[in-house]
């Protein structure tokens, strides 16, 4: 009868530590923009930006993604060649 209690006993607290190890700490998350830059600062007099700065800001972008395009085609040819590199390994190891 002793060892039924202290078998169910145990089972109890085993049952009871997983439960608990299963409810993570909640995790906080800072926010990425200080609260003061949240809030943006309404002005009275708006300008419309001149055409001139924003052809300019549309050719700086578009350079920038030209350049991260040439990135990312580099980045995946050598992706290609490891994998190809990787079922070759494959195909010689099933052959010895």
């Amino acid at each position: 009868m002793k060892a039924l209690l202290i078998t169910a006993l145990a089972i109890v607290c085993l049952t009871i530590c997983l439960v608990r190890a299963q409810n993570p700490a909640p995790v906080v998350v800072q926010p990425a923009v200080p609260a003061a830059a949240a809030a943006p600062v309404a002005s009275p007099a708006r300008v419309a930006p001149d055409s001139k700065t924003v052809l300019q800001l549309l050719e700086q972008m578009q350079a920038t993604n030209a350049a991260t395009i040439k990135k990312q085609e580099a980045t995946l040819t050598a992706l290609d060649e490891l994998q190809k590199a990787a079922e070759d390994l494959k195909i010689s190891s099933n052959r010895g």
